[in-house]
């Protein structure tokens, strides 16, 4: 199947968070024809007041829905799997639907086999964001210089691939990369997940409401991402618990290594994990 990505193509964003809205922004911005569905009028009301989509839809509608040539999800992974498995039959034969869902393994096989080679659903995830996710926070330039997965499987084609590196180069993402859903997940356990759990839990450990008039830049970055989406996040931590189970008993040897090191007086040691940490950390700086 070779798709098209043109001025003519009709695509749909499901979901008006902070990534599907930015995407609509960037793709308008674009002068790509963007519709919009979301349960929220509001946010629909106010993508459209704000030029960024060019209608909008509260309600699912099979002869609204088959008229999409691509889709884009953005929804939580256990709603994107209910909502595949209610309406995924409204989706046109031969459509192209992707996602920006941060875990994979849980629904990308799942949704792939509902659809039957009907439809090719090639996984994403871009990695991009900010602290506060409404509708009023929506800025395509949160892609600028970001980073952005596609995670096929044997099911995908090489054009359904090549779509939504397409789609990721007119956003302005910098780097595009491929990986399985098992990697893919594998990493963000580490690379975002873990992350998460370390700023929620040095944030658990204040109980000093003072605290701001005394800290300074290096807590302040650390621990930025503490201001948390409690729902999307504890949905994503338990969906990927076996990885990310993995990676926090790998940071709790570190921390226990470094305990012990200060413990002893080992200052040898302590100053061979800050080399190590340099070395690896300057991998970002090139």
């Amino acid at each position: 199947m070779k798709y098209e990505l043109n001025k003519n193509s009709k695509i749909l964003i499901i979901g008006l968070g902070l990534i599907g809205g930015s995407i609509a922004k960037g793709l308008t911005k674009r002068r790509f024809n963007i519709d919009a569905l979301d349960v929220n009028k509001e946010n629909i009301d106010y993508a459209i007041e704000n030029k960024f989509i060019q209608q909008g839809f509260t309600e699912v509608d099979k002869k609204i829905i088959s008229q999409y040539d691509i889709i884009i999800f953005s929804l939580y992974p256990k709603i994107f799997v209910d909502w595949i498995e209610k309406y995924g039959d409204y989706i046109k034969d031969n459509a192209l639907i992707t996602d920006v869902t941060g875990i994979k393994t849980y629904m990308v096989y799942k949704i792939q086999n509902m659809l039957k080679n009907r439809v090719e659903f090639v996984p994403t995830h871009p990695m991009a964001g900010k602290e506060k996710s409404t509708i009023k926070d929506v800025d395509e330039k949160i892609f600028y210089n970001s980073n952005f997965i596609i995670t096929p499987t044997d099911k995908n084609t090489e054009d359904g691939i090549e779509m939504c590196t397409r789609i990721a180069e007119i956003l302005n993402f910098e780097k595009i990369v491929v990986l399985t859903p098992e990697k893919h997940d594998q990493m963000i356990a580490f690379l975002s997940q873990l992350t998460h759990i370390i700023a929620v839990g040095l944030m658990n450990c204040v109980n000093d409401k003072n605290i701001k008039y005394y800290t300074g830049d290096s807590f302040r970055d650390l621990t930025r991402i503490a201001k948390i989406n409690e729902k999307m996040w504890s949905e994503l931590f338990i969906l990927n618990k076996n990885y990310l189970i993995d990676e926090i008993e790998k940071f709790e040897c570190q921390i226990k290594k470094m305990k012990n090191a200060i413990i002893n007086d080992n200052v040898e040691e302590i100053k061979q994990m800050m080399i190590t940490s340099t070395k690896n950390r300057e991998l970002f700086d090139k």
